[in-house]
């Protein structure tokens, strides 16, 4: 059921405006800081204010502007946009204090934190957008809004990572904008509001240039091998940003986009009788396997962590692609478990770069005795990418494996035990050089003869982003969690009314 409701343009507008008053106020600490948590706040508070109507079925929907019939920017809030509006909007708020203890002292905050406030601004645009044009704009203007982010070091090192950072993605905008006017052409109309819109007497051909299309132009920023290089490049920004880029924007909204191609776009029953998303689950599966092989040498710890994004990113396109009921739940409650995990271990990697300096595996022996709770935290996280039980990324591994048997594609549940054993391959050796290794020198301290974890606005969203983990591990069939949007989103996509060719 359709409300029109004022909220799903309300809740990026909000940020939009933070970034302008975060510009506004310049240099003043206390109304930067004060505009940003109430502008979190708010965001938040629009969001959670709709779901128990999305939880029954409603949809809130808001027409803002028709350039021509047809063709306008409007925006929707169905299930699946409000599962990802749900979780960029409470990283954001976590984000947000680790960046303002882990930016303290650095250089251009005030340009640091406006376009922080654009990106999920744009992000959660994305989310409710209701068609491919708004999708679209809201999808350009976030590249846009991450480069300054990027290269906010401003080093030979830093501009080089933006411009290749920029040339991939805006060659993706590229072919994603060739994608939705071809599909505008042929179907008359650019709404992601039913499953599917095509139809199968446009032929094949027409048909695989459009999915090709798309797929790559979102494909850029979701990772999917070999459109990845910018990924791990990208790195050198700040670890607040580092973290943004990887749990809750612009990675995940690639991925957010392949989707919506797949069950809005096209629709399962369509894609069933062209067979587009098999060799999209086989590069998926590579994606997976060949990204974990190199995360296992790369001895820089963002870097490590960046190879492992490229590796769970795909676990949502596989999902998808296998377009079955229970691979779709494991697509979608992927957003959240990925985001979470992913996030605690960038912050955790940034708290150790900020107390002790080191960046590196190698460097990091015995770091538990000084850390002890960040390590924790990051030992969960750890636990769920290889996805041992009462953990997030067990629920994700089995669904995902039941959707493989469901599909009738077992050799994708061989794909998820070797992927498991690379994660634990690559994240154990850390937890292992942590805990059992002793310490090549004394730490430093941040305080003369005082020896503590860090500093509290880094170590409070690291112990909360880990308990999070926990939480939607052990609380998947809880009513009104994260896992019971998915499954309403996952009754839109397969509950038929899409374009039967």
């Amino acid at each position: 059921m359709d409300v029109v409701d004022a909220r799903p343009i309300l809740a990026p507008f909000v940020s939009f405006l933070c970034a302008g008053l975060v510009f506004a106020v310049g240099r003043s600490i206390f109304w930067r800081r004060f505009f940003t948590f109430l502008a979190a706040f708010i965001k938040m508070g629009l969001v959670l204010s709709m779901l128990p109507g999305t939880l029954r079925g409603v949809v809130y929907v808001y027409d803002f502007v028709e350039f021509t019939p047809g063709i306008g920017i409007a925006f929707r809030a169905d299930a699946y946009g409000m599962f990802f509006a749900l979780v960029s909007s409470t990283l954001w708020l976590f984000t947000t204090i680790y960046a303002i203890g882990y930016m303290q002292g650095d250089r251009d905050r005030v340009r640091f934190f406006g376009f922080f406030a654009l990106c999920v601004s744009t992000t959660v645009g994305v989310a409710f957008a209701e068609n491919l044009l708004t999708f679209f704009l809201f999808y350009e203007t976030l590249t846009i809004c991450t480069y300054p982010l990027v290269v906010h070091a401003e080093t030979p090192e830093a501009l080089r990572a933006g411009r290749i950072y920029l040339t991939y993605t805006l060659i993706g905008g590229g072919f994603a904008l060739v994608g939705a006017v071809m599909v505008n052409a042929v179907a008359g109309t650019l709404t992601l509001s039913q499953p599917g819109i095509l139809s199968g007497d446009l032929g094949t051909p027409t048909l695989a240039i459009i999915f090709t299309c798309l797929t790559i132009g979102f494909g850029v920023k979701a990772g999917i091998m070999p459109l990845h290089g910018w990924l791990p490049i990208a790195m050198v920004a700040p670890t607040p940003v580092s973290a943004l880029l990887h749990a809750v924007a612009v990675v995940k909204v690639g991925a957010f986009g392949v989707t919506r191609v797949i069950y809005n776009v096209f629709g399962v029953e369509l894609l069933g009788v062209l067979g587009f998303t098999v060799p999209l689950a086989f590069l998926a599966a590579f994606t997976i396997v060949a990204s974990s092989t190199i995360a296992l040498t790369q001895d820089h710890l963002k870097r490590r962590l960046a190879y492992s994004t490229i590796s769970q990113l795909s676990y949502i396109v596989l999902g998808a692609a296998l377009l079955t009921p229970l691979a779709a739940t494991a697509a979608i409650i992927h957003v959240a478990n990925q985001a979470f995990a992913k996030i605690t271990m960038f912050f955790v990697v940034g708290a150790i770069a900020r107390t002790t300096g080191k960046k590196h595996v190698s460097e990091i022996d015995g770091i538990a005795a000084r850390m002890p709770i960040s390590m924790a935290a990051f030992t969960i996280a750890a636990l769920s990418f290889v996805g041992v039980p009462l953990t997030a990324g067990f629920i994700t591994k089995w669904y995902l494996a039941l959707g493989a048997l469901e599909a009738d594609a077992w050799w994708f549940v061989l794909v998820l035990i070797v992927s498991a054993l690379l994660n634990a391959g690559y994240f154990f050796p850390i937890v292992h050089r942590a805990y059992f290794r002793p310490a090549k020198e004394p730490w430093p301290t941040l305080e003369e003869g005082r020896r503590f974890e860090t500093a509290k606005t880094l170590l409070f969203p690291i112990v909360i982003c880990a308990a999070y983990v926990l939480l939607l591990g052990v609380t998947a069939e809880v009513p009104g969690m994260p896992f019971s949007i998915a499954q309403v989103a996952v009754e839109s996509f397969f509950a038929g009314g899409g374009v039967v060719p």
